[in-house]
């Protein structure tokens, strides 16, 4: 189980090469639990965002993986190969800049919507990158709002 968890959120401005600047508690959070300088991010399994995370992460989701492989057998056989590709084939590895910058690849970039803001959102041992209009349509109320808040705050400004 992760110690240092990812817990905030933030909207980040996204410019036209897919460079954002990660919020304070993702640098933060990073620091405490590897020194690698890379995360992965990829495709969520059932929203329409990118989730991202560092080395460490990918070992939980590797044994998280095993666990419903074996549960699912019986039931779903094929089930498994749409999750091994999105967990391990459709992500894509992120050098994090010494400033904290990332680039967000094109190809996530269009899978999550994601154009000139990004939502950051902690959820634990990963963060979910919203686009924030998506996540006012989303079926969370609690995202819903955030995403209003953020939104209306940029506009304000």
């Amino acid at each position: 189980m992760d110690q240092h968890l990812f817990i905030g959120n933030a909207l980040c401005v996204v410019d036209d090469a897919g460079y954002l600047s990660l919020p304070k508690f993702v640098r933060a959070t990073l620091a405490l639990r590897s020194d690698a300088g890379m995360i992965f991010a990829g495709a969520h399994e059932s929203d329409p965002c990118l989730i991202s995370y560092d080395l460490d992460h990918v070992r939980t989701l590797a044994g998280e993986f095993t666990r419903r492989r074996i549960a699912e057998e019986a039931v779903a056989p094929l089930a498994h190969h749409a999750r091994a590709r999105r967990t391990f084939g459709l992500v894509e590895e992120i050098l994090v800049e010494a400033g904290g910058s990332i680039r967000l690849p094109a190809m996530l970039r269009r899978r999550a919507g994601i154009d000139r803001r990004a939502l950051i959102v902690g959820a634990g041992g990963l963060f979910e990158i919203w686009n924030p209009v998506l996540a006012l349509e989303s079926g969370d109320p609690g995202l819903r709002d955030l995403a209003a808040f953020h939104l209306e705050i940029q506009l304000a400004a």
